[in-house]
């Protein structure tokens, strides 16, 4: 297990990266913008499930294959970018009317996406690759637990923080829509902000080895 000053430097590192808004942030902050405080904290819970997946998978050796792997870095990129155009064209395309309304099957569709977007970006991989190996030493025990401890006290974190950004952003959101054209507006604006993501996915080069939180 890490000791104590371990786990406190490194969550203060973690929440100096996590204060850096990257693509899952910037995901939950349109969906807040766009559908309310409560389709951000959805959206924001499906994110951190990915990150959490990432953190089970860093701690039995399988992000590094990633990392490792320029054609699985790749696709994985790839992937990712056309998920975050296919959003952004949906978005765009979306009749007002067909807005989604976030119960039942609504928050279920929102947690997945949300879950999807962190699952599909590489860089939390490089992440858990690159950072968070610097707060783990052999002599503190099995490496796979102490990646695990970390890991866990890192999604924890990115909940506190990316929560923090869904509620500021719904509350400006629910400011901003009062009225039908401004509705429409944050509409166009979230799937243009989809797209964006989505390109600046697919252009980033090759060099993968600067660690992001997302």
């Amino acid at each position: 297990m890490p000791d104590p000053s371990t786990l406190l430097l490194f969550a203060v590192a973690s929440l100096a990266l996590l204060a850096i808004p990257g693509p899952a942030v910037i995901y939950v902050v349109t969906r807040s913008l766009d559908q309310g405080r409560a389709a951000g904290i959805v959206s924001m819970l499906g994110v951190e499930t990915g990150t959490f997946a990432y953190a089970l998978a860093a701690a039995a050796g399988l992000t590094g294959v990633i990392a490792a792997s320029a054609t699985a870095f790749t696709v994985v990129r790839y992937a990712g970018a056309a998920y975050l155009l296919y959003l952004g064209a949906r978005k765009l395309l979306e009749r007002e009317e067909a807005q989604e309304v976030v119960v039942g099957s609504g928050r279920s569709r929102l947690f997945l996406r949300g879950m999807l977007v962190q699952l599909l970006n590489p860089k939390i991989a490089i992440f858990f690759v690159a950072f968070l190996p610097q707060f783990v030493h052999s002599s503190r025990g099995p490496i796979g637990v102490q990646i695990l401890v970390l890991g866990t006290l890192f999604t924890l974190l990115a909940v506190l923080s990316d929560g923090a950004y869904a509620v500021l952003a719904g509350a400006v959101g629910g400011w901003i829509r009062t009225g039908q054209r401004a509705r429409g507006w944050l509409t166009k604006l979230s799937g243009g902000v989809y797209i964006g993501l989505g390109l600046t996915a697919a252009l980033s080069g090759g060099g993968h080895s600067r660690p992001s939180s997302g």
